[in-house]
């Protein structure tokens, strides 16, 4: 399902992608952020129900001078609550900033953070083609989208969520900020089951893809053979 995975990213659709039964047993709904509506927004809020949050490289994010929050939080009283993730064993969350483009109002709403996810690809585009651009003067923070920055080796050093998204899109040839939300289940109160996210799909006529295939996939590309 990977290349229909990519072939669907390219066109701007919506992918369900599920990490690894030995990760965080998530399924998160995917799509490219330059091509975001606010109407996507609000279905990853009805139908998702986790967090938005919006990926980006880590090249992108050095140019930008975007920091991870954990080296943030390092100089404040939380220090002690770092580095104790039980489902990655690196510890290393992916978490960055939290931001508003300066257009917006609130930054909650759909077409505010639709319009706050598109600046982000620009953003995103402009480092890879070594525009000039100064973050500060498009983005307030605290703000209402979630900024994760993907490991620099993506998966050849981390299988979170991020570096999977990212690693999509660098495979698809697209811009790659890729805006995600984990699918919760309103009737457990926990993670929507794999199984229930594949019908998901089904009905709704999306790509179910796993991160076992986006990693052989990977490492079928780099050559690795792993």
């Amino acid at each position: 399902m990977i290349e229909d995975a990519l072939i669907a990213l390219r066109k701007g659709e919506m992918v369900l992608l599920y990490d690894f039964d030995n990760r965080e047993r998530e399924t998160d709904l995917a799509m490219r952020s330059d091509m975001i509506t606010h109407r996507d927004i609000c279905c990853m809020r009805h139908d998702g129900g986790g967090l938005i949050c919006t990926a980006i490289p880590y090249a992108s994010a050095k140019k930008l001078g975007l920091p991870f929050a954990r080296d943030v939080l390092k100089n404040c009283a939380m220090v002690e609550q770092l580095g104790d993730i039980p489902y990655d064993p690196s510890n290393n969350s992916s978490f960055s900033l939290w931001v508003n483009h300066r257009d917006t109002f609130t930054g909650i709403t759909d077409r505010d953070r639709s319009l706050t996810v598109n600046a982000l690809s620009r953003v995103v585009q402009d480092t890879i083609d070594e525009r000039p651009v100064s973050f500060k003067e498009q983005f307030r923070t605290p703000g209402h989208m979630p900024v994760l920055i993907a490991a620099e080796n993506l998966l050849d050093q981390r299988h979170g969520q991020t570096e999977l998204s990212v690693a999509m899109a660098d495979m698809a040839g697209i811009n790659p900020a890729i805006t995600i939300c984990e699918m919760l289940d309103d009737e457990t109160g926990l993670a929507l089951s794999k199984e229930e996210a594949v019908r998901y799909a089904k009905k709704h006529g999306l790509v179910f893809v796993e991160g076992s295939e986006v990693l052989d996939w990977w490492d079928s590309r780099s050559g690795t053979g792993q």
